[in-house]
């Protein structure tokens, strides 16, 4: 990407020849005080001003807005052409202002009527102009002597606005003919010299300017491109407030400048000091002061309106009676220089110095109906005045909106974390210039190309994905975005394919989201159905890098694929699970209740009876069949045994008989029901063993 643009710098050549000495046929009014003129007083005779005037009043409108909103870096370099040309300033940063060029032109004078116009030729200028492009800049150097290894980035493009009074469109053509030898010509002498630089764009605006009421020589004509070093437009003017309009336009375009209209401005007359009337003043600055406006399409809201050509609108913002002064501290998203359209007019004047006094003025948009927004604040900062804009919508100062208020709905499950983990994988950092990339790619395009690859496959809800929500998939998704796989890390992939195997072999659970189904979601074939779609998807979207990367989805599709035996061992499986299904309803359909209760209480007897062998407590031992932890259960004889009804039994029977046979197996019977005789426990039987003693059932002793 080229440093400098066009408009870096620009070249005015306004024409001093004796034709420009003509008057431009706007009268103007001297005597304006007709009501308190005395009788016999006779009225001043209008004047009209000269064409060379019209083009000196309006160039240096042009300059002074410049100034006002770009002081530094825009820089203008003005020529007057006659029989020779004059350089009124230099590119010089201190040269930069209008005291300095109105200074030079009050040196040159009008034109004089009275010289040869075959002498006078605004060729001098124009020649002299593409001199002057040639002349390397303060600015220019710097960045050269800061960027040696890389100075071709420095560019040298500039504009040349022409103000003359041409004979006709051939006229015309010659001139740009002229202007594009010399840039030839320049270009060749730049080559071999340190001090000038080859011009790679010049931009010739030739404005022709024709007294009103003539019909115009010259007819206006877009910007065409002459050549690649050379483009061209003209535009045929009346001098005058029209030429004033003209060039107002163009200050605009050439700087990406906008225009607002602040309303209802009340001030105070100044025949009547009781009374205050309200007045408008329109200012000029950067376009991106209007960039939340653009954005989001209210200019109707905002009350633009189009100007008297058409060609560009301005932004209507109301007066708001100043309640704060610049002590407060107002949110701003940004703040741009100004500069009124009509300087000397009473309201601008006034405008400007209740500003400059350190008073703050806030604007707000005119709307017909809802609450009124406060969009704007004008404010003046070491004298100069500046229009800021607001935040009219919410403070990043201020709590974050919930995420349930985005553009997705009210969705809460974003995968946040996840988000925030790819942002510092992808942040950037400074690179050292001794730095080489063995591929020989620079920083800025590796950092594209690892945010592209990162980006291929990333969902963004966790409802969404299954394969990112599992640990067991986190060492593949990591390692397959990257753009070289050594062998370690194709082995690390299909290690972690295989381990999805086990775990589908296993049947462990996946974490499939619910979010919008009913009962428990899909069954757990269709979760790993789910799981391997999405994994191959990922690996599918990185196989195209390298070898590597294809040998990894290799070895998830070899995977998903089983042999064809078991494939017709599961269909195999399928059909007699759907036969069995079928012979069951079938008999389900010809029996009644009672067969069923016969049926479930004859396969409860033959439980019982094969655990019935079983008479002695199972202790801790090698040879025990369950874990050396478990706690040893009794036979189902040391338990009194559920009474076996003879004929139907309810369901809550056969229920709680299952139930206390199950809860019989978990725990060691208490010793004192096991011993019992008739559900009674004789106490201290040790002291009848140890002294002979006869121990009743009331604990008391006898000999």
């Amino acid at each position: 990407m080229k440093i400098f643009s066009v408009a870096h710098k620009t070249v005015f050549v306004v024409d001093h020849c004796p034709y420009m000495a003509e008057s431009s046929r706007q009268q103007v009014e001297c005597d304006v005080l007709t009501k308190s003129r005395g009788q016999g007083v006779i009225p001043l005779a209008p004047v009209s001003k000269s064409l060379w005037t019209c083009a000196v009043e309006c160039s240096m409108e042009y300059c002074r807005i410049l100034y006002d909103v770009y002081p530094l870096h825009k820089l203008i370099n003005y020529v007057v052409s006659d029989s020779e040309f004059h350089i009124l300033n230099t590119w010089r940063q201190e040269d930069q202002s209008t005291h300095e060029l109105m200074s030079a032109l009050a040196a040159v004078g009008p034109p004089n009527p009275r010289e040869d116009p075959e002498c006078c030729s605004i060729l001098h200028g124009l020649v002299a102009a593409v001199e002057s492009l040639c002349k390397i800049t303060e600015l220019q150097h710097e960045r050269r002597t800061d960027m040696m290894d890389t100075a071709e980035r420095v560019a040298n493009r500039g504009r040349i606005i022409c103000l003359t009074n041409a004979k006709s469109d051939t006229h015309v053509r010659m001139l740009e003919d002229c202007i594009q030898e010399t840039i030839l010509e320049q270009n060749r002498l730049a080559a071999g010299s340190d001090r000038l630089m080859a011009i790679q764009q010049c931009d010739l605006v030739l404005v022709h300017i024709h007294p009103q009421g003539e019909e115009p020589l010259v007819y206006d004509r877009p910007k065409k491109e002459i050549s690649s070093l050379l483009t061209s437009e003209v535009h045929s003017v009346r001098a005058g407030r029209h030429l004033a309009t003209k060039l107002n336009i163009l200050v605009q375009q050439h700087y990406d400048l906008a225009s607002t209209t602040i309303t209802n401005i009340p001030m105070k007359e100044e025949q009547h000091a009781n009374t205050s009337a309200n007045y408008d003043v329109e200012l000029l600055h950067h376009r991106d002061a209007h960039m939340e406006f653009f954005k989001s399409g209210d200019l109707h809201m905002a009350g633009s309106s189009t100007r008297e050509n058409g060609l560009k609108e301005t932004i209507t913002l109301k007066w708001c009676t100043p309640r704060t002064n610049s002590i407060e501290l107002h949110y701003c998203t940004g703040a741009y220089r100004i500069s009124p359209t009509d300087v000397n007019s009473r309201p601008s004047s006034c405008l400007t110095n209740f500003l400059l006094n350190g008073r703050s003025v806030l604007l707000e948009q005119p709307r017909k109906s809802g609450s009124k927004v406060i969009s704007h604040m004008l404010s003046s900062h070491g004298g100069e005045i500046f229009l800021h804009v607001l935040n009219s919508n919410r403070s990043t100062l201020e709590d974050p909106p919930s995420i349930s208020e985005g553009c997705g709905g009210r969705v809460t499950d974003y995968r946040i974390t996840d988000f925030g983990e790819f942002m510092r994988e992808n942040r950037l950092t400074p690179v050292s210039e001794t730095s080489h990339d063995p591929s020989g790619k620079l920083p800025a395009e590796r950092a594209k190309s690892q945010l592209e690859r990162h980006t291929r496959y990333w969902p963004m809800i966790i409802s969404q994905t299954t394969i990112f929500n599992m640990q067991a998939v986190v060492p593949l998704a990591n390692l397959i975005v990257k753009e070289t796989l050594s062998e370690e890390d194709v082995l690390t992939c299909q290690k972690t394919v295989f381990n999805l195997v086990d775990m589908e072999r296993k049947n462990d659970p996946l974490p499939i989201s619910t979010v919008g189904s009913r009962g428990k979601g899909p069954k757990r074939d269709e979760q790993y159905r789910i799981m391997w779609n999405e994994l191959e998807t990922l690996v599918k979207t990185h196989a195209g890098a390298t070898d590597r990367h294809q040998r990894v989805l290799d070895c998830i599709v070899a995977c998903r694929s089983k042999p064809p035996e078991e494939e017709e061992k599961e269909k195999k499986k399928r059909g007699r699970k759907r036969e069995d299904k079928e012979d069951k309803t079938e008999k389900n359909g010809s029996k009644d209740a009672d067969d069923k209760s016969w049926q479930e209480s004859e396969r409860l007897k033959g439980l019982l009876d094969k655990e019935e062998p079983e008479t002695e407590v199972i202790k801790d031992s090698p040879d025990s069949p369950e874990p050396a932890n478990k706690k040893p259960r009794l036979s189902i004889e040391e338990v009194p045994p559920p009474e076996r009804a003879k004929g139907p039994v309810s369901l809550l029977t056969m229920w709680s008989n299952r139930i206390t046979a199950a809860n019989s197996r978990k725990h060691q019977e208490f010793m004192g029901r096991v011993s019992s005789v008739n559900n009674k426990f004789e106490l201290y039987q040790q002291l009848k063993e140890e002294n002979g003693m006869d121990v009743h059932e009331n604990g008391k002793s006898s000999r």
